[in-house]
């Protein structure tokens, strides 16, 4: 199951650095998970100061 990030997403970019299979990059104001490449490890979601980051 991928993670997802919803729109309280500051767009700070902790998460994208900490991505093991750099899955994360950053979209239209927040930043976006390519699901098919996401492996569900959960390290985004402990991450993000935000907590906008949630399992799909």
């Amino acid at each position: 199951m991928a993670y997802k990030i919803s729109d309280a997403c500051v767009n700070c970019g902790a998460c994208e650095g900490e991505c093991p299979v750099g899955a994360i990059s950053e979209g239209d104001g927040k930043r976006v998970i390519d699901a098919a490449a996401c492996v569900s490890c959960g390290t985004c979601a402990a991450t993000c100061p935000a907590e906008a980051i949630a399992e799909e």
